[in-house]
């Protein structure tokens, strides 16, 4: 296989299994690419990005500038806090004046769930999803499964725990969708409300005790609590919260699991799900995890590129 099965990356839920091994077959070229004194090259020279951001991002949206400036690509960011969507005009409106001034793909982050899927059906370019609201972030996921193929290998069979705010988090769907499609078994852990009812539809089980869980699991993959997504309060105080969910060096000794794997999306609260030695600590594979995205975002707009080249 030697091109994407589609001409967008909206979620995990619409690739297939070869799209997810493609995109990784393709950041290892890139990932020896950035890794050298020269780290651009020309691939995308003739494409122009537009970056499209209606929620705040740092990382996510300096890992896409910095790997669409890797492929040579012409980039163009928008904000839309000085946009004339604060005047009321339309997601579509907006977009598609942005690609009348001849815009190649966009990549978009919303703060409303399937924002990306709505856009995808009125207009004539490839878009990439960089999160929408509580749905989906498939580009974390693809680092994040990336991440652990470098460390694991093959991911089949493996046990991985998503620990945390599940029920507002992108990046847990995302992951699920990915790591269960590469043959891993999936499982969460976190206070009750936080956990999204009917989860166990999708072949996760749910685990209540930390403890326990990470007994159980290869991979501890820790997220934040999504404060600003939370129109009120799941959990008594924060302090409970990281009694009971919180990862630190003494919860590690207690389990004894010397080759456990600790995961982060960022950005971290630290000492709330996770302590400063632990997200620092020989465990974290959490820069890893920042400069592999940049390599998995690359092969994203590299492969979702030849498809508009063809289209």
């Amino acid at each position: 296989m030697t091109k994407l099965s589609t001409k967008h990356l909206l979620g995990i839920k619409n690739i297939t299994t070869e799209d997810i091994h493609l995109i990784f077959q393709t950041a290892d070229n890139f990932k020896e690419v950035i890794n050298r004194p020269i780290k651009k090259v020309p691939s995308l020279r003739d494409i122009t990005i537009a970056n499209i951001f209606f929620e705040n991002s740092t990382r996510t949206k300096l890992s896409f500038e910095l790997a669409e400036k890797r492929l040579s690509a012409d980039v163009v960011n928008f904000s839309a806090s000085s946009s004339s969507v604060k005047k009321g005009e339309t997601l579509v409106d907006t977009v598609n004046n942005i690609l009348a001034m001849k815009v190649d793909m966009v990549v978009m982050r919303h703060p409303n769930p399937g924002a990306c899927v709505h856009l995808a059906r009125h207009i004539d370019c490839s878009i990439i999803n960089a999160g929408d609201g509580a749905h989906e972030h498939p580009t974390q996921a693809l680092l994040d499964a990336y991440s652990l193929r470098e460390k694991l290998g093959d991911l089949t069979g493996k046990k991985i725990l998503i620990v945390g705010d599940i029920l507002h988090s992108r990046v847990a769907l995302s992951n699920i969708f990915c790591l269960q499609k590469l043959g891993a078994e999936v499982r969460v852990c976190g206070p009750a409300t936080l956990i999204p009812k009917h989860i166990e539809a999708l072949g996760v089980k749910v685990m209540m005790n930390l403890k326990e869980a990470l007994m159980w699991c290869d991979v501890a993959n820790m997220l934040r609590i999504q404060l600003e997504r939370q129109d009120i309060q799941y959990f008594p105080s924060l302090r409970e919260y990281t009694l009971q969910y919180g990862l630190s060096s003494r919860l590690l000794k207690e389990i004894g699991k010397d080759d456990l794997i600790i995961m982060h999306p960022g950005p971290i609260n630290r000492g709330v799900e996770i302590t400063t030695d632990i997200a620092d600590g020989k465990h974290s594979i959490i820069l890893e995890q920042v400069e592999n995205g940049v390599a998995v975002r690359m092969a994203v707009l590299y492969l979702l590129a030849g498809q508009t080249k063809t289209a």
